[in-house]
């Protein structure tokens, strides 16, 4: 019997989007043993969409895990405790732009540079209102980068936010999937 792909599931500030991203992530649950990764502010933060203690019991619930939230703990993500694959979602811009530029100062981008070090598939499915402006040339230059993988995205709000860009989650398995095989998942622009 072949054994369970372990994937990181790693989740950023963007609580707008958490609802999906756990609904989608309830689905990858049954599929994959899945790691959970907070960042400090994720795993700490309150908002109009739920207390930070009860995103962290969803995350437990589904992965029957304790929630990696600092950077002493998911530095074995790398060689020690090596994970088949790594999506990060909702991969806010701030976190985008310190995957961009090597910047490691939290436990999902600590996540992220142990993972990569194995060269095995990085997978974001971002969420930023300012993702053709600010964040556009962060994008561009993870696009670039090898063992990098995005979930298709598109505009989430065109008329109050015209800037604003964001994963299609519905397609956060089949993109892991297509990651998984060294593809990325076309098209990578969604209508």
């Amino acid at each position: 019997m072949d054994r369970k792909k372990r994937i990181g599931l790693a989740m950023c500030g963007s609580y707008c989007t958490y609802a999906e991203v756990f609904y989608h992530a309830e689905k990858l649950a049954e599929k994959y043993d899945i790691v959970p990764i907070m960042s400090d502010t994720a795993a700490e933060t309150d908002s109009r969409f739920g207390t930070a203690s009860e995103h962290m019991r969803r995350l437990i619930a589904l992965s029957g895990k304790r929630v990696i939230t600092t950077i002493a703990e998911a530095e074995p993500l790398g060689p020690a405790l090596p994970l088949d694959a790594l999506i990060i979602a909702p991969c806010t811009g701030n976190s985008l732009a310190k995957l961009a530029h090597g910047i490691t100062d939290s436990s999902v981008t600590m996540a992220a540079k142990a993972h990569l070090r194995n060269g095995r598939p990085l997978i974001i499915a971002f969420s930023t209102n300012d993702g053709l402006s600010g964040s556009a040339e962060n994008i561009g230059k993870l696009l670039n980068r090898r063992n990098v993988y995005f979930v298709p995205f598109r505009q989430d709000d065109p008329e109050k936010k015209p800037r604003s860009l964001q994963a299609v989650f519905p397609l956060m398995e089949d993109t892991i999937e297509a990651a998984l095989r060294g593809e990325q998942l076309q098209p990578i622009l969604a209508v």
